[in-house]
């Protein structure tokens, strides 16, 4: 697994592939229901105008097509093609998707594998477990960005600290996700994270869905990646967080060490939760 590139946002003027690429990007987060052109060109702050010609060049190509009852864009099947030919070089479903039904088992919670892609998360794997209330939050293709979420909490608290203060400097999640999301509520946050082991947010996306998040590490030791639990506070609070938390660290050692790493940072950090379990018991 290759490491995760810097962040792909857009400088300076826009270019036609960037813009392109941005709505492809919105579109496989809104699959399976789809999007319409005014929300994509909403959200990626183009004219309808234009967000429709780029569509429709895609269109043409493959790569986007549209329902023509709901006038709602999804993916098109070339970019199933282009995604299965890039397996050869960037998959880690296998091993990961392995973890996330044993976690989903073991917990009778959702669980989920994300990935980072710059400045994001990328949700990828999802299995829900047995218990019949879950949350929605997650599921394959949506994005977050580092510090939003557990698994994202969980990739930004293990990145160098020098490349986590440059994020940080640059980046405003306020007006999107609330106070909890400034930058020194995140610094504390991520203190909370280096010291358990694990991350927690404890329903600062939707009140009442809680989640859980462990670094998954390369061969680097850079975070990549991400095992994740979510449900109902209930079932996430403590205690029960305790045996939780052992439970992803475990799955993402296992997961880290399977693709060549033996990072000190994840030893360490399992170190350190024990350490607090045992002065807390």
């Amino acid at each position: 697994m290759a490491s995760a590139p810097e962040a792909h946002q857009p400088t300076g003027q826009p270019s036609v592939i960037r813009r392109s690429a941005h709505l492809l990007r919105l579109l496989a987060a809104r699959e399976p229901e789809g999007a319409t052109t005014t929300h994509l060109a909403t959200t990626a702050s183009i004219p309808r105008p234009t967000a429709h010609r780029l569509l429709s060049t895609l269109q043409e190509e493959g790569l986007v097509e549209r329902d023509n009852t709901t006038g709602a864009w999804h993916l098109g099947p070339e970019c199933f093609l282009l995604g299965a030919a890039a397996t050869t070089r960037h998959d880690i479903t296998p091993a990961a998707r392995s973890a996330v039904l044993r976690l989903a088992r073991e917990t009778g919670e959702s669980a989920f594998f994300s990935i980072r892609r710059g400045d994001e998360t990328v949700c990828v794997l999802r299995e829900d477990g047995s218990f019949p209330i879950r949350s929605h939050v997650l599921h394959e293709g949506i994005r977050f960005p580092l510090g939003v979420a557990s698994a994202g909490l969980a990739i930004l608290a293990f990145l160098p600290e020098s490349r986590r203060e440059a994020y940080l400097a640059r980046t405003d999640l306020v007006p999107a996700y609330g106070s909890d999301h400034s930058a020194d509520a995140l610094r504390e946050r991520v203190a909370a994270t280096r010291e358990l082991g694990f991350a927690v947010n404890p329903g600062l996306i939707v009140v009442g869905s809680w989640g859980l998040g462990a670094a998954v590490f390369d061969a680097h030791g850079q975070p990549y990646g991400a095992l994740s639990l979510t449900g109902i506070e209930a079932r996430l609070a403590p205690p029960r967080q305790q045996e939780l938390g052992r439970l992803l660290l475990d799955a993402a050692h296992t997961l880290t060490t399977s693709s060549g790493s033996e990072t000190p940072v994840m030893i360490s950090a399992s170190a350190a939760s024990e350490a607090s379990w045992a002065s807390r018991s």
